[in-house]
Order: C-alpha cells, then structure tokens, then sequence
C-alpha cells in the first residue's frame, strides 16, 4: 500500500492482534487488541450474510442492549429466522463519541470482507448518537438506523442522512433523557418516525416486547428494499 493512499477503519485501528473464539453455535467472540484500547464483537450469525445490524450501546458501553438485551435477542432471532447478521460492538472507550464511531466503522469494515453489502445501525441512548454518525459514514450502504432512547447531542449533522431510513423509540417516562428528545432529532434529521413507548423508561423494560416486535419487523424489511446490484 501505498503512504498516500487512504486507509479503511479496520485498517487505523492498527490492530496489534484479533483472537476469536465461537461461545456457541452461530456466535462468535472477537477481541481486536489496539494500543487505544481493546475493541470487543459478539457477531451472531452467518458470517458470510449481506445484510448486517451494527448494535451500539450507551455512555458506559455494554453489549446486552436495553429492552431486556433486545441486542443478544434480535441478533439470535435475525439470524436463525432471516440469515440476517448482527454484530454487538463493546467500544474501545465508551462515552468517546468519534473513537466509538470508529468503532463501528471498523466493525462494518471487518464484516464487507466477508461479504457484507448492507447495513442497520442500532445505538441506545449515547449510541444513539454513535448510530446517527456511523450511518452518515456509512452512507448509501446503510439501509436504516434506530435509535433507542437517544441523546441529542452529537446529532447536530443528522440532516447527512440523506433518505436513509430513521426510526426513533423512546419512552414517555423516561427519567434521564425525555422524550422530547427523539423529536429534535428527528427535525434535525429532516425525516424519520418517532414511536413513543407510555410509561417505559429509560432502559425500555416497560416496552420490551413492543420494542421487539417493531425491530424484529422493520429490520428485515429495510434489507429486503435492498438494491438489486447489491443483493
């Protein structure tokens, strides 16, 4: 490679080192070692799939998801019912908004070289904001983003999403983010759909299985309007 040319993501985390191991059928564990900090993939599924959900968790990081770890649930379900993929991504420094970003960039990278052609960014509360920026990186390969319980802040670009779909769930009594929230998002998106959840917090656990329901349907649904060329 050439000194000039351009580097992907997976390529500037300049990995030291990447140990996998499989916890259990259609699940595997990646560590990627980097002198920034240890980036962490549980990745259900085919690893070959091209269609891919990026899951982002919040200021303090984590895998499981809100919503009773709607994360592990869909990536299992995805995966078994449409041969969907889903890679749950544990940041190198949670809270870090453009090395979490990162993170899911180089994520994305890892799996287009598997076979990966198309993209859902998922991001809960901060990783609201990690799965605004990430679909806006990941442009017209991105199919859709949600988020869950969103923060506003690092959402001020939204409008890059361009047509991208956008859905945003958050619950009306939530007690560190209110729902409010969602709505300014959306207006700085220019589009999207805002699903209220009544009496969920901030974790969702009210609306568990409303949360699921919506994702387990809309998820497939934005990778089969996938591009013939890409298909």
């Amino acid at each position: 490679m050439s000194v000039d040319e351009p580097r992907s993501p997976l390529e500037l985390l300049e990995a030291l080192g990447l140990e996998e191991v499989e916890v259990a059928p259609g699940l595997a564990h990646l560590e990627i070692y980097t002198m920034r900090g240890l980036l962490s993939v549980l990745w259900h599924g085919p690893r070959d799939a091209r269609g891919v959900v990026l899951t982002c968790g919040g200021g303090m990081g984590g895998m499981l998801g809100p919503a009773d770890g709607i994360y592990h649930t869909l990536g299992r379900e995805l995966a078994e019912t449409h041969g969907i993929a889903t890679m749950r991504i544990g940041y190198r420094k949670p809270n870090d908004l453009s090395r979490c970003v990162h993170d899911v960039a180089a994520a994305a990278d890892l799996a287009s070289r598997s076979g990966a052609r198309g993209f859902v960014v998922i991001g809960h509360s901060f990783g609201g904001a990690v799965a605004i920026q990430a679909g806006t990186v990941l442009g017209e390969h991105c199919r859709g983003v949600v988020t869950l319980a969103t923060q506003s802040a690092g959402c001020e670009h939204a409008s890059e999403l361009g047509d991208i779909p956008l859905l945003l769930m958050h619950g009306t009594d939530d007690e560190i983010l209110p729902a409010e929230t969602s709505r300014i998002v959306q207006m700085l998106a220019g589009h999207g759909e805002v699903v209220l959840l009544p009496g969920a917090g901030h974790l969702l656990t009210q609306a568990a299985s409303e949360v699921h329901e919506r994702l387990a349907e809309w998820i497939p649904a934005r990778f089969a309007q996938e591009p013939s060329e890409t298909a």
